[in-house]
C-alpha cells in the first residue's frame, strides 16, 4: 500500500516529470554533492518536509533515484514535486540546454538538474 496521497496516474506523471528534470546521473549528482560539501561557501538546501531533518534535497534526490516507484513515501513524493516545481520555474518549458550564471547552474545541479544538459529521455 502506497504511503502517499497520489493515485496511480498522478504518481506516474510526477515520476516521469521528476526523471525528466533530474538529468544528472546518480554518480554525477553524488560527485557534485561531495564537491559542494567540500566548498566552505556551500549552502545547505535542507529538506523542508520535516520528515528527514538535515537531509539535503540533493541527498534526498539521490535516495529517490535508487528507489522503485512502488517504494516511495510521502517525503519522497513531496521532494519530487518540489524539485519539478523548482526546475520548471527556473527553466524554459522545453528544458533545452541553456547557459546562465554559474551560481544559478550550481544551485540547480545541487538538486540533480544541469541546465547545460538536455532533459533525460529527450
Amino acid at each position: 500500500m502506497p504511503r502517499h496521497d497520489l493515485d496511480d496516474h498522478e504518481l506516474d506523471e510526477l515520476w516521469e516529470q521528476f526523471h525528466t528534470v533530474v538529468n544528472m546521473t546518480s554518480k554525477d549528482l553524488s560527485d557534485w554533492l561531495r564537491v559542494r560539501a567540500a566548498d566552505e561557501d556551500a549552502e545547505a538546501f535542507l529538506d523542508e518536509t520535516g520528515h528527514m531533518p538535515g537531509l539535503s534535497t540533493g541527498q534526498h534526490v539521490l535516495r529517490i533515484l535508487g528507489r522503485r516507484k512502488t517504494d516511495l513515501d510521502e517525503a519522497d513524493v513531496t521532494t519530487m514535486a518540489r524539485v519539478v516545481d523548482r526546475v520548471t520555474a527556473q527553466r524554459r518549458e522545453d528544458l533545452e540546454p541553456t547557459a546562465g550564471d554559474a551560481a544559478w547552474r550550481h544551485e540547480l545541479m545541487t538538486i540533480g538538474h544541469d541546465p547545460l544538459q538536455p532533459p533525460r529521455g529527450g
